[in-house]
C-alpha cells in the first residue's frame, strides 16, 4: 500500500482511511433524542476495525455525535491492547453544540476519555457552514483553543471538516496558517458541489492534507441502477472501485474515508486501496465516471447521504429513511416497492413525517442544505395508500 503524505503534517497516512460514523448494529439506527441510538455489534466492529489495521489501515475518523456518542467510545475500546500505537485518531469538536466559551475545553476532555487516549492526533471544528463558522466558531474563540490544546499536548495536528460553498471554504482556510489539514465531502458526483474539486485543489495548494468524506456518497454510488451500471461496467471495474479510483488519482487527496460495515468490505476496499496511486485514471475510466454521471443526472433524487444529522427532530421523525424511499422508488421506478419500503422502513427509525411540525431544527443541521420541510409533505402524498 502506497502511504500519502498528509500535507505540511508531514505524516503519512493510508489512502484508505476507516470511517466510524456507521458501525455495524445489531438493532435500530442512528438514533434520536427520542428513539434513541441503535445498538451497536462491538464484537463484529471491533474485529472489522482491527483486521484493517492488521492489513494497513492507519487513519481511523470518528466524532463525538456519532452514534450519540456510542462511536467515541467503540473506537476507542476497539483500540486498546497496542492498536492504538498503530493508527491516527481523528475526531471532531462540535461546534453545533457549543453555547459557551467552556464548551470546546469540556467536549475535548470527555472525547480523551472516551478514546482512552492522552491526545488525538488529528483534531477537527466539525462541519463548519459560513453560520456555524461566524456565529459559533469564531464566537467562542475555538481556532484559538484549537491551537492552545495542540500547544498542551492534547492534540497533534489541527483542522476542520466543512459542508458549505467554496467561497465559505476559501474563507476559512484564509483565516490563518494555522490549519494543517481539512475534511471535504468529495465524489464524481459531487465534484462541483459545496468545496468541491476547486476546494481540494485550493487547500492543497497551501499544503493542507486533505481527507475525503462521502466517497460513495451515503452508499449511493453502490447498489447502482442498471443505466448506471451498463456504464461503470465499461470500466472493468465494480461501481465502487471506480468511485475510489476516481478520488485515488488526485494527488491533491491525502486520505478517502470509507464506512465499512463487514470485514469483507473491508478487505474488499483495502485491496482498491492497495493498487491506488496518483494518476491511476485511464480514459476507459474517465469515460465510465462521464456516463454514470450523465445517467444520474436523469433521476429525480433528494441528495441525502443518510448521515442522520437530522436525527436532532424533536419529533423523532424518520428524516432520511424517508428519503430513502422517495430516492427508492425514483431510482428503480417501482411505486409499490417504494410504498412497502416506507411502510415497513420508515417505523423502524422514527416517526412518520405526518408528525413533522416545521421547526426547522432538521434544516439548520443538515451537511447538504435541504429544504427538508418543503419535501418531507411531498414523501408523504406520494407513498400515501
Amino acid at each position: 500500500m502506497e502511504y500519502r503524505r498528509m500535507g505540511k503534517t508531514e505524516e503519512l497516512v493510508s489512502p484508505l482511511g476507516f470511517g466510524m460514523m456507521r458501525p455495524p448494529l445489531v438493532t435500530g439506527d442512528q438514533g434520536s433524542p427520542i428513539f434513541g441510538a441503535g445498538q451497536i455489534d462491538e464484537k463484529a466492529s471491533a474485529d472489522m476495525l482491527r483486521r484493517a489495521i492488521d492489513m494497513g489501515i492507519n487513519y481511523v475518523d470518528t466524532a463525538y455525535n456519532y452514534q450519540n456518542g456510542g462511536s467515541e467510545i467503540l473506537t476507542g475500546n476497539a483500540l486498546l491492547g497496542g492498536y492504538r500505537e498503530k493508527v491516527f485518531i481523528a475526531t471532531k469538536s462540535p461546534v453545533f453544540l457549543y453555547t459557551g466559551e467552556g464548551d470546546f475545553d469540556r467536549f475535548l476532555e470527555e472525547q480523551l476519555k472516551r478514546l482512552h487516549t492522552d491526545y488525538i492526533d488529528f483534531y477537527l471544528l466539525h462541519g463548519l457552514s459560513a453560520d456555524t463558522w461566524k456565529n459559533l466558531a469564531l464566537k467562542y474563540g475555538a481556532p484559538e483553543k484549537l491551537l492552545a490544546a495542540k500547544k498542551a499536548g492534547k492534540v497533534r495536528h489541527i483542522g476542520f471538516s466543512f459542508h458549505d460553498s467554496f467561497d465559505a471554504f476559501r474563507e476559512i482556510v484564509d483565516y490563518w496558517d494555522e490549519w494543517e489539514f481539512c475534511q471535504i465531502q468529495l465524489n464524481y458526483i459531487d465534484e462541483n458541489s459545496q468545496a468541491g474539486v476547486k476546494g481540494l485543489k485550493y487547500a492543497a495548494e497551501r499544503d493542507l492534507g486533505v481527507a475525503i468524506m462521502e466517497p460513495l456518497r451515503g452508499g449511493y454510488l453502490v447498489n447502482v441502477p442498471d443505466n448506471v451500471k451498463s456504464e461503470i461496467a465499461a470500466s472493468g471495474k465494480t461501481p465502487v472501485e471506480l468511485a475510489l479510483d476516481y478520488l485515488w488519482d488526485m494527488p491533491e487527496v491525502s486520505v478517502v474515508l470509507s464506512g465499512m460495515g463487514s470485514i469483507s468490505q473491508a478487505e474488499e476496499n483495502i485491496g482498491y486501496a492497495e493498487k491506488a496511486r496518483p494518476g491511476m485514471f485511464t480514459d476507459r475510466d474517465r469515460q465510465a465516471v462521464k456516463g454514470a454521471v450523465r445517467q444520474f443526472a436523469t433521476f429525480d433524487n433528494i441528495p441525502c447521504t443518510g448521515c442522520n444529522y437530522c436525527s436532532v427532530c424533536p419529533q423523532g421523525i424518520g428524516i432520511s429513511t424517508h428519503f430513502s424511499a422517495y430516492n427508492e422508488y425514483q431510482t428503480h421506478k417501482d411505486l409499490e416497492r417504494g410504498k412497502k419500503y416506507y411502510k415497513y422502513t420508515v417505523p423502524l427509525f422514527g416517526a412518520y413525517a405526518t408528525e413533522c411540525v416545521k421547526c426547522g431544527a432538521c434544516e439548520s443541521i443538515c451537511p447538504q442544505h435541504i429544504n427538508i420541510t418543503e419535501l418531507l409533505p411531498k414523501v408523504v402524498e406520494m407513498f400515501a395508500e
